[in-house]
């Protein structure tokens, strides 16, 4: 057993199975062993690679579309740009070099802001952001941003909440909760019910017995925070991360190891422990706090609608054949579908304080 098994084992021993959502929590965040703590995830040595440390061409992508967001609002002073769980910081280093060219003045004058927990990673991001780190403010909460037009990003932050997973029995939905085994071993098993079937996309009666629903109201909750401050002071907010467009059922939890696949309760703190996330809900939670909502769209839509192929091409003009291949191949694995590919399997949600027209979400806009 890791460590945290260890102590989650002696948590379940006094209290009784966990919930999926606490399980979830503890293997991300515990303050001893919790993989974000202990762990360096990103990069070949990690457990898995973001799209920005895929290439540059993923932030400048994201510069372009900020650019765009400002300009479709009468290019406003007083702008805070904001990156929410910026990782290595290699997202926001590429998004602000294009925005430097494209737009000197947002550059210029934008006040720059990380969403940060890990005092660790802060170190990462001030080392990758040298050159400016004098004009970053970091914070622990998105709460601390301060007032003013907003321009935000956020690349594979919802997939590290919680969820709560919940199972159709004989008697109804159950929630799905980790126990031990009759040998001491973490286990699935099924807890209580207490589920509102008005939350289903479909009646009850036709959902088969052992399907899985997942519900993540810690992240409708983070949607709501965000959405409410769009909405109040202007400005749009980018989210990407893998996940369907539409709510539906399965079993999304899983873990991985070295870039593998790895069973959920096999290395807690070990393994990075993720689920996909549902952009209808979060389209939803945005709305009712008053934002607006742009066409969701998969991540593939997005990286060629702002110009991903044609910035490809001229960054391997006039490099050797190796360079264009590796460009080529970055720009498959970041727009193209199918296996290890994000084109499709990512999505992006944009939402706006009013109603304007971005490309490339909004078709035909200008």
């Amino acid at each position: 057993m890791t460590p945290l098994a260890q102590k989650i084992v002696r948590i379940i021993e006094e209290g009784g199975p966990l919930r999926i959502s606490d399980y979830f929590a503890l293997c991300l965040a515990d303050p001893e062993h919790g993989y974000y703590q202990a762990r360096e995830p990103f990069g070949r040595s990690g457990d898995f690679i973001t799209a920005p440390e895929i290439s540059q061409l993923f932030g400048e992508m994201i510069g372009v579309f900020l650019v765009h967001a400002w300009q479709a609002q009468a290019s406003p002073k007083n702008v805070r740009i904001v990156e929410i769980g910026p990782g290595r910081g290699t997202l926001m280093s590429d998004a602000l070099r294009v925005i430097s060219r494209l737009a000197p003045e947002l550059f210029a004058t934008a006040t720059i802001h990380m969403v940060e927990t890990s005092e660790r990673l802060r170190d990462v991001q001030r080392q990758t952001l040298v050159r400016i780190k004098d004009r970053i403010s970091w914070h622990t909460a998105f709460e601390e941003i301060p007032d003013g037009f907003t321009l935000m990003v956020a690349n594979e932050l919802f997939d590290a909440i919680p969820i709560h997973q919940f199972v159709k029995t004989a008697e109804g939905f159950r929630e799905r909760v980790v126990g031990l085994d009759d040998t001491g071993q973490l286990a699935f098993g099924l807890g209580a019910g207490g589920f509102d079937p008005s939350l289903l996309p479909v009646e009850e009666h036709a959902v088969p017995e052992g399907e899985t629903f997942e519900l993540a109201p810690a992240r409708s909750a983070v949607m709501q925070a965000v959405a409410t401050k769009i909405a109040r002071d202007g400005g749009t907010a980018l989210i990407l991360d893998y996940g369907h467009l539409v709510t539906s059922f399965g079993d999304t939890l899983q873990a991985v190891y070295r870039h593998e696949y790895d069973p959920p309760l096999t290395r807690p703190g070990k393994a990075d422990l993720t689920s996909h996330v549902d952009f209808q809900a979060l389209a939803e939670a945005a709305l009712a706090s008053g934002a607006h909502v742009h066409r969701p769209i998969s991540q593939g839509e997005l990286l060629v609608g702002l110009g991903l192929v044609e910035r490809a091409g001229a960054l391997g003009a006039g490099r050797d054949s190796l360079t264009q291949a590796a460009i080529r191949d970055a720009v498959n694995r970041l727009a193209g579908e199918g296996e290890g590919r994000m084109g499709a399997l990512f999505k992006a949600l944009a939402i706006s304080g009013a109603p304007v027209r971005i490309t490339p979400f909004d078709r035909n806009a200008t």
